[in-house]
């Protein structure tokens, strides 16, 4: 990045917009069904882990779009001159439920922007500070991390670096298929056409094939940690480790770490491991 860009970009920084929604019945159960018997049990008064990720979504009119199906770059996030855009890694705290029927209110605002060199080449990381609230009260904030890369003409390698051990104490399957990738991106409102455009991604993209979502890995992680902690977790905290191309079946691996914490991981049908995540009570 030039001297320029990068200070034209940190002009940036300290940029918010809010946004709200309602937790309405219809969500709740769109995702239920989606997700199906991975989701944990809550209180009636509860909402299901990771729901939060569907609520005030960006809705740019299809002439905003970029041809990767992302609104365009320059409206919140800054005009960052990389052509490719992931969720690379968020780190939350849950400070309370959210309500069905409950109205959400969501202030972000843009707090870092950095340059690092990768093995892919340039990659620049934006950091999105979320806050939402019900009324006066805090219940979910959220630091997420946004990378921007380089387009490539080569495939991305599905061939295993990071191997998972062979055993974890707890392991749950689940299915991906496109049917499960088109439903989260319907419910998230996420139009990045790796997740149901086939020729898109393995054309373009250069994918082997339909990218699974970062956050539906994140909250399939989340709920089993409730499930394995028999309560929702205070903190949580995911990374992407490389991409899970599906359809396949993912491993979700969780060993506890302590009394009150858990490390808990995906892995691809090849033993790739996908995500690492942490949870804590």
């Amino acid at each position: 990045m030039q001297p320029q860009d990068h200070a034209e970009l940190r002009t940036w920084l300290g940029r918010s917009i809010e946004a709200e929604d309602v937790m309405t019945s219809r969500l709740i159960t769109g995702f239920r069904a989606t997700l199906s018997h991975h989701v944990a049990a809550t209180a009636p008064e509860e909402t299901p882990l990771g729901l939060h990720w569907c609520l005030a979504p960006e809705m740019a009119e299809a002439q905003e779009l970029g041809p990767d199906g992302h609104p365009a770059k320059g409206v919140f996030l800054p005009p960052i001159p990389l052509p490719r855009r992931m969720w690379a890694a968020s780190e939350l705290t849950f400070h309370g439920p959210i309500a069905p029927e409950e109205r959400i209110r969501r202030r972000s605002t843009i707090t870092k922007v950095e340059e690092k060199q990768g093995r892919s080449g340039r990659l620049i990381f934006v950091t999105v500070h979320h806050e939402l609230s019900t009324g006066a009260m805090l219940v979910v904030e959220e630091d997420q991390t946004i990378v921007y890369r380089e387009a490539t003409a080569q495939s991305v390698s599905t061939t295993p670096e990071t191997l998972a051990p062979s055993r974890a104490p707890h392991e749950r399957s689940v299915e991906v298929d496109p049917v499960l990738l088109f439903r989260y991106s319907a419910l998230t409102f996420n139009g990045h056409r790796i997740h149901y455009d086939g020729n898109y991604a393995t054309e373009v993209e250069h994918y082997p094939g339909l990218v699974i979502h970062g956050p539906l890995q994140a909250t399939l992680l989340l709920n089993f940690a409730a499930k394995i902690g028999a309560r929702p977790p205070r903190q949580f905290a995911f990374r992407g480790i490389h991409p899970a191309v599906g359809p396949q079946a993912l491993k979700l691996r969780g060993t506890p770490v302590g009394e009150n914490n858990l490390a808990l991981e995906v892995e691809s049908a090849n033993g790739q491991i996908t995500m690492k995540a942490t949870a804590q009570w």
